[in-house]
């Protein structure tokens, strides 16, 4: 039951680790616009201080902490699609909610075949 915690949270830190870098990235644009551009150097200076992008750093670190403890008992080949899917679908959501980005029809049919085929692999694991 541990493992399936573990690739749970894994998935939720990849998920809000994104949302994060997107936050991160709108307030480094606000910035580029009070101070002029950014060069690439300074640009990396402001981030790594940035509160946003350092949540999201720490968030990736949590991911690969728990994704390596969940393929202590997963295989790769189900763990992987899984994580990697339902991110997606959090992170179309949080991107709606947090962001006010708009899902569209096909956006949200997506979704629910992403979830039709978590229930397949998760169907195929139980039985392999």
């Amino acid at each position: 039951m541990l493992h399936v915690i573990s690739l749970v949270v894994a998935l939720l830190c990849v998920a809000a680790m994104n949302l994060l870098i997107k936050a991160g990235a709108r307030a480094m644009e606000g910035q580029e616009q009070v101070g002029a551009s950014l060069s690439l150097l300074s640009m990396i200076r402001t981030a790594l201080v940035n509160p946003w992008i350092i949540g999201a750093m720490i968030c990736g670190i949590l991911n690969f902490i728990t994704y390596m403890y969940a393929l202590k008992k997963f295989q790769v080949s189900t763990a992987y699609p899984i994580m990697i899917s339902v991110s997606c679908v959090i992170i179309a959501m949080g991107a709606a909610v947090f962001f006010s980005e708009r899902l569209n029809v096909w956006q949200i049919a997506g979704m629910v075949l992403i979830f039709a085929g978590v229930w397949m692999i998760v169907g195929m694991a139980k039985t392999a």
